[in-house]
């Protein structure tokens, strides 16, 4: 899928193993605990959707959802820095709602972090509402960090 994006072509499409290289460094560049080549790799061989974005040839984000029965479990949403604060991780939200719904997902479930305000905001646009707090539920410098559960009903005409 095609859609313009500041005068270059945002393209969307399945991630791939030979991808996972380009996908580790915006992980590293942005977590202080992300994702392994591991991870990356057993929701590829597991069948999860995972997609990534590219302008130019150049990957910029990518998403990760695992499908169980009618829900769909947001599992990784991440933009390269560079390219945050233009609307490509609600483009790629956006993408991974239709995606989960196409493939039977009725509800979408996600986790994140407390402090991230602007990952919440984010969610909030989109319709996604809290349902619970997961304690201790993400790595962080000192302990660990809560989680806010969020959730959203997916439906056809909201996420076309």
């Amino acid at each position: 899928m095609m859609k313009e994006f500041s005068g270059a072509e945002l393209e969307v499409m399945p991630m791939a193993l030979r991808d996972v290289d380009d996908i580790l460094r915006i992980e590293y560049s942005l977590y202080s605990h992300p994702w392994s080549r591991a991870n990356f790799s057993d929701s590829l061989d597991s069948g999860y959707v995972c997609c990534v974005a590219r302008i130019g040839g150049e990957l910029v984000g990518y998403f990760v959802v695992m499908l169980a029965v009618d829900e769909a479990h947001l599992l990784n949403i991440s933009v390269a820095d560079a390219f945050q604060g233009r609307g490509l991780g609600a483009r790629l939200l956006r993408v991974a709602m239709n995606s989960a719904y196409e493939k039977g997902g009725r509800f979408m479930l996600l986790e994140v972090r407390v402090s991230n305000e602007r990952a919440f905001s984010l969610y909030k646009h989109f319709g996604f509402e809290k349902i619970g707090l997961r304690r201790g539920y993400y790595p962080a410098g000192f302990g660990r960090e809560d989680a806010l559960v969020l959730r959203r009903e997916l439906m056809s005409e909201v996420c076309a």
